[in-house]
C-alpha cells in the first residue's frame, strides 16, 4: 500500500471509532466494551494469519517489547478514551487525546534523536494551536458547578495521549521484527486481559439487549477500528519515523468531530472550526514529503 494512502483511511477508520464508541457506551459498560472489542479483534486477525499459514507464536526475544507495546498501545489507550467519552463529549474527547502527536514529537526527539524538519515544526505549531482551540471549551468546565468526576474528562484522555505516545517511542525503540498480523493480534490481546481483569474487578455484566445501532457500531469498531486500523498504524510506524508517524495522524480527531455531529448530534462551535482547521493544515504539512515513500 501506497504510505500517503495509509493517513487517510485511518483517519476515517478511527475518527468515526469516536462517535461509535459513543453509541456502544449507551449499552456496554466500559471495561467489557474494551474486552469484546479487543478479544474479537485480536481474534479475527490471528484466524487471518492462520489462514495465510503464519506461526501464531512470537520468537521468545519480542515477547517482552510485544507486552510493553500491547499495555501502552492498546490497554493504556483504549481504557483511558472509553473513561473520557464517560465524563466529556465525544468531540473534547477525541481531541484532548489527539495531544498525543505533539507529545511523541517531543518524546521522540528527547529519548530517539529524531529531529523535526521546518515543515514538520510548523506542523507541530498549528496543529498545537489548533488542538488548543478545541480543547479550551473543556478545561473551562472545570469550575466549582461541574458534575463529579468532571475532571476525568480530562484527565482521561491526556492520560491516553500520554500512553499511546509512549508506546510509539517504545516500538520505535524496540522494533518488532516478523509479521504485523500476529504482533498486532497479541498486543490486542493483551489489552484484552487487561480490560477483562478490570470488567471483573468493576463486577460488569454483558446488556441483556442489543440495539440494532449497538450491534452496527460494535462491528465497526472491531473490523474496522482495531483489526484493520491498527494493522494499518503499525506497518506505517516501521516505515517511518515515531514523530512523523504520530503527527499523520491529527485528521483523526477532526472526523470525530464530525462523526460526532453526525451520528450523535453534536454541535461544534465556531472556535471548533477554527481549530479544525489548524489541524488540517498541521496534517497536510505532514503528510506532503511521505509521498515519495513506498510501504512494503
Amino acid at each position: 500500500m501506497r504510505p500517503w494512502l495509509i493517513p487517510p483511511i485511518l483517519a476515517l477508520a478511527w475518527g468515526l471509532n469516536w462517535p461509535a464508541v459513543k453509541i456502544l457506551l449507551a449499552t456496554v459498560p466500559p471495561f467489557t466494551l474494551r474486552a469484546l472489542g479487543l478479544g474479537a479483534a485480536a481474534l479475527l486477525l490471528a484466524a487471518v494469519a492462520l489462514v495465510r499459514g503464519r506461526s501464531l507464536l512470537p520468537p521468545r526475544a519480542l515477547w517482552r517489547p510485544l507486552a510493553l507495546a500491547g499495555l501502552l498501545n492498546i490497554a493504556a489507550f483504549n481504557l483511558c478514551t472509553a473513561f473520557a467519552q464517560l465524563h466529556t463529549t465525544t468531540s473534547r474527547a477525541a481531541v484532548l487525546t489527539y495531544t498525543m502527536p505533539m507529545m511523541s514529537a517531543l518524546l521522540a526527539r528527547w529519548l530517539l534523536g529524531e529531529r523535526l524538519s521546518r515543515r514538520g515544526q510548523l506542523a507541530v505549531l498549528l496543529g498545537s494551536l489548533g488542538l488548543a482551540l478545541l480543547a479550551w471549551p473543556a478545561l473551562r468546565t472545570l469550575d466549582g458547578d461541574a458534575p463529579p468526576g468532571a475532571w476525568l474528562g480530562i484527565v482521561m484522555p491526556l492520560a491516553a495521549a500520554l500512553g499511546w505516545a509512549l508506546g510509539t517511542i517504545a516500538t520505535k525503540r524496540w522494533p518488532l521484527p516478523g509479521d504485523r498480523l500476529v504482533h498486532t493480534a497479541w498486543q490486542l490481546a493483551i489489552g484484552t486481559v487487561c480490560a477483562t481483569v478490570g470488567a471483573l474487578v468493576a463486577d460488569e455484566s454483558l446488556p441483556a439487549a442489543w440495539p440494532l445501532a449497538t450491534v452496527a457500531a460494535m462491528a465497526y469498531h472491531v473490523v474496522i477500528a482495531m483489526a484493520l486500523g491498527y494493522v494499518l498504524w503499525f506497518m506505517l510506524l516501521q516505515r517511518q519515523g515515531a514523530a512523523v508517524s504520530a503527527l499523520t495522524t491529527l485528521a483523526v480527531p477532526v472526523v470525530g468531530v464530525l462523526g460526532a455531529m453526525a451520528l450523535v448530534g453534536e454541535r461544534p462551535s465556531p472556535a471548533d472550526w477554527v481549530g479544525f482547521a489548524g489541524v488540517l493544515a498541521g496534517a497536510s504539512l505532514i503528510l506532503l514529503p511521505a509521498r515519495g515513500v513506498t510501504v512494503r
